[in-house]
């Protein structure tokens, strides 16, 4: 059993910068966690993911501005999210994937960036 919290969300100017946190709670042993993105109306969407190993996979439309980090001894993952643009604007929702429990999703976190 997991349980994901989400913060960090926010409103930003174009251009502004936003640190996302997610902590997982539990005895899962974690494999990857990361985060998705979701528009209303739009499907999710793959932000970026990182491995309990350091391993890091970025959507194309964020690399260069967002860096994904993993804190393995708290089972938490940070994006610190740079250059933001309005198309930014989402609901992030934290994943993790684990070796025992299977794939949680969290509640999701807004990010609203205006022009």
């Amino acid at each position: 059993q997991v349980h994901l919290e989400e913060s960090g969300g926010g409103s930003v100017q174009a251009g502004g910068s936003l640190t996302l946190s997610c902590a997982a709670t539990g005895s899962a042993f974690t494999l990857i966690m990361g985060w998705y993105r979701q528009a209303p109306g739009k499907q999710r969407d793959l932000v970026a993911t990182i491995t309990t190993g350091g391993g890091v996979n970025y959507a194309d439309s964020v690399k260069g501005r967002f860096t994904i980090s993993i804190d393995n001894a708290k089972n938490t993952v940070h994006l610190q999210m740079n250059h933001l643009k309005p198309e930014d604007t989402a609901n992030y929702i934290c994943t993790i994937n684990t070796a025992d429990w299977g794939t949680y999703w969290g509640q999701g976190t807004q990010v609203t960036v205006s022009s």
